[in-house]
């Protein structure tokens, strides 16, 4: 069985993200990049599938600038066998990495799809759902568990009222939760592996792809400071407080 992760090239979790001057957007100049630790978790599954052999060949996709080529490096450093990149510096909104995944799975042909459930820049939540409508194959999202056997896969998801376990027919789409799976550390002898593994670069005009943007960023804006907080003297206080000043009592 051949697996598909893609992998998104997003500002490290770890830095405090600055709106730009003219609020059109996030500045990610001499910001570090990294991967987006859900499509880390991604890559950690399909690794393990492959060691416990339910696949076979594991293929990391991005889309995105000629630097995504260091988030592939990384993938592949994990545990995946090759890297595919779609260089486009165009903004790439979540239906264009949609269509640009169908395009790689119709050109790759694999028997499954893990992504995250989304990526910490834009928390869209929308790519795998969108992914799965353009193919026409089953999806599981938010899996906390995968288990594949024969030419299904069983996934456990968490949702309001507990657990949900739901089996699906092979191919399909499945989108990664936090507590799937912890991804290993990567260590120096698999990054220098990782150099030495195929990475393809392929383009959008190459899929037949159109990436132009549908929809139009007007404004961004940091969130407004959170006033500090007061001491009341009791509970009648309070609840007055809550009444009058709050109004959500």
């Amino acid at each position: 069985m051949k697996v598909l992760v893609p992998v998104k090239r997003v500002v490290d979790y770890n830095v405090k993200v600055r709106v730009k001057s003219d609020q059109s957007g996030v500045d990610i100049a001499n910001v570090k990049m990294s991967m987006n630790p859900f499509d880390e978790i991604a890559v950690e599954e399909a690794t393990r599938l492959k060691e416990k052999g339910a696949a076979t060949e594991v293929i990391a996709v991005s889309c995105g600038v000629a630097q995504s080529q260091e988030t592939l490096r990384t993938a592949m450093a994990i545990g995946a066998d090759r890297g595919v990149l779609v260089q486009t510096d165009a903004e790439l909104q979540p239906l264009a990495v949609a269509k640009l995944l169908k395009a790689v799975v119709e050109k790759e042909q694999p028997q499954l799809v893990i992504l995250g459930k989304q990526a910490i820049d834009d928390d869209a939540n929308q790519t795998g759902q969108m992914l799965a409508a353009l193919l026409d194959w089953p999806q599981a999202t938010f899996a906390s568990k995968v288990e594949v056997a024969g030419d299904s896969v069983t996934v456990t998801r968490e949702v309001d009222g507990g657990l949900e376990t739901l089996t699906l027919k092979l191919p399909a789409i499945i989108t990664t939760d936090l507590r799937l799976n912890e991804p290993r550390y990567v260590t120096l002898p698999n990054i220098m592996k990782a150099k030495k593994k195929q990475l393809d670069t392929l383009s959008p005009e190459e899929l037949s792809v159109d990436v132009a943007p549908r929809l139009k960023t007007l404004k961004v804006s940091e969130p407004p400071a959170r006033s500090a907080g007061i001491t009341v003297p009791d509970v009648a206080t309070l609840v007055d407080k809550l009444k009058n000043e709050a109004k959500v009592v």
